[in-house]
């Protein structure tokens, strides 16, 4: 049997990478039965059937799972955030954020647009992501600006990009690599913001070593899959604090002697992700009432 990845899923056809060669797949009958969800970035075993055709055999065990876009095996995500054109948005920064952080990847987020952003003002932002601990790459592909930095980070990895429409995920892969052809789409002028032009994930190699994820683009984020008392760990700069809180259950809303409120109160932690963190606190509680 041969070892391959799969890189792109259609209706019930699966793509399989093993070295330079493709190969178009199925799955075994009793996969079916079980209804197992086999994903792009997911590792099998099979055996072939024809010239360019298989069957998958074995899925190879995952070490990490995206759940939304739903990836597997992927080391890392770069959720990418146009500077301008749309404008970038705190809150939907921190709540796919928090998605990132729930599939417990590295993260990197890339402020893309620089080229025709105020630059101060976009630096103003990136400050409270890096005093978190997050690395910034800002990114343009008319200046070039970022483009060496950004390859550097995703050679021999396997990358999930994420984030927004309209933010410039195409263009910024189809510049990484030349040839992708990626279709790419103006942002509207009515909506503010970008159409989707990206139809399913697919796992694309790059010539340089690694693989980047081109996933479709979403602007609505969910959280039904965290527990309240989780999401304090999806903030980082939050969790550090939760030890000091006197109750072990703190939500840090409403509860006394709370660290967290301490630390906003003294300026230590930015009072923007604080709100962000309460929102969708409120939004997992009400999400969750009646089960």
């Amino acid at each position: 049997m041969l070892t391959g990845v799969v890189i792109k899923a259609y209706s019930s056809y699966y793509y399989l990478q093993t070295g330079e060669k493709i190969t178009m797949g199925t799955l075994r009958g009793r996969f079916k039965k079980e209804r197992f969800s086999l994903l792009v970035g997911d590792e099998v075993e099979y055996s072939l059937t024809g010239e360019g055709k298989g069957i998958i055999e074995n899925i190879l065990p995952r070490h990490s799972m995206l759940k939304r876009p739903m990836v597997a095996n992927v080391d890392q995500v770069m959720l990418i955030f146009a500077a301008v054109n749309p404008d970038i948005n705190p809150a939907l920064v921190d709540r796919f954020l928090v998605l990132a952080e729930s599939s417990q990847l590295d993260t990197i987020i890339v402020i893309n647009k620089t080229d025709i952003a105020d630059i101060e003002q976009v630096a103003n932002i990136a400050t409270i992501y890096r005093d978190i601990g997050y690395c910034l790459i800002f990114t343009s592909t008319k200046s070039g600006e970022g483009i060496a930095e950004l390859q550097s980070k995703l050679c021999d990895r396997i990358t999930v990009f994420a984030g927004p429409s309209g933010a410039g995920k195409s263009s910024l892969l189809n510049t990484l690599q030349p040839g992708l052809a990626l279709v790419t789409a103006e942002v509207s002028q009515k909506i503010g913001r970008g159409r989707h032009t990206t139809r399913y994930a697919e796992l694309l190699p790059l010539s340089a070593g690694g693989f980047v994820v081109d996933t479709p683009g979403f602007g609505l984020t969910e959280f039904s899959d965290i527990d309240a008392p989780e999401l304090t760990y999806y903030f980082p700069e939050l969790a550090r604090l939760a030890p000091e809180c006197r109750f072990n259950t703190c939500l840090h809303n409403k509860e006394p002697q709370c660290a967290v409120k301490q630390a906003l109160a003294a300026g230590k932690i930015a009072r923007d992700r604080y709100e962000s963190y309460l929102y969708i606190l409120q939004e997992i509680q009400e999400s969750k009432k009646g089960f």
